[in-house]
């Protein structure tokens, strides 16, 4: 089990991608709204393509290593959900627990989503596609909430002491730092998320 991702939603798309693009992540994908359907812009499109469009970017996914970060358009930047790679296994004991806790699981055949009642999700992906082998990992996130019941109950989901969060009391809840193996240097993204390497 490895924790892999997050995901925000944001009114600074293009800033977001290209912040992340600074630090070495490649875009893996773009979709975006388009006369009522979700149209592509993948590279090799630009921003400078398309920018005039006025598009509304429902999903940007951005990857480095085994760092896989998505955000797609919203009024404010609202953080949604961290995601773990897990086993077939893992998924299936992590998801009876769900079960026991109360909490709904959305089963896909891409990924699984757990609905905690703290407005916040987690993503449980078994295709080990959405990463590549580069040594670029999460080694922990801080995450701010009004909850201290928080942690605890992703303890008692996973079955184990989760080190790799780092809980912080706070008004709402957001996303306030990721610390990432071989990324250099420490900085803010235009969501107020401050990513440090580590």
């Amino acid at each position: 089990m490895k924790l892999f991702h997050y995901h925000f939603w944001t009114d600074r798309v293009e800033e977001t991608e290209n912040y992340y693009r600074k630090l070495g992540f490649t875009v893996g994908s773009r979709y975006a709204m388009e006369k009522g359907t979700v149209t592509p812009y993948h590279p090799p499109l630009e921003w400078e393509d398309f920018r005039e469009n006025a598009l509304l970017f429902r999903i940007i996914e951005v990857r480095r290593g085994k760092v896989n970060i998505t955000f797609g358009a919203g009024k404010k930047p609202i953080f949604d959900h961290i995601g773990y790679l897990v086993s077939e296994e893992e998924l299936e004991h992590i998801c009876n627990r769900a079960d026991v806790m109360g909490w709904k699981t959305e089963i896909g055949a891409r990924r699984t989503f757990i609905f905690t009642p703290y407005r916040f999700k987690i993503e449980l992906q078994t295709r080990k596609e959405t990463v590549n082998d580069e040594k670029i990992s999460i080694s922990r996130m801080m995450i701010k909430g009004p909850d201290e019941s928080f942690k605890r109950d992703l303890e008692r989901l996973f079955h184990r002491n989760l080190e790799e969060i780092v809980f912080e009391e706070g008004e709402q809840l957001q996303l306030q730092e990721v610390w990432m193996y071989g990324v250099e240097g420490s900085g803010k993204d235009p969501n107020k998320v401050i990513v440090t390497g580590c």
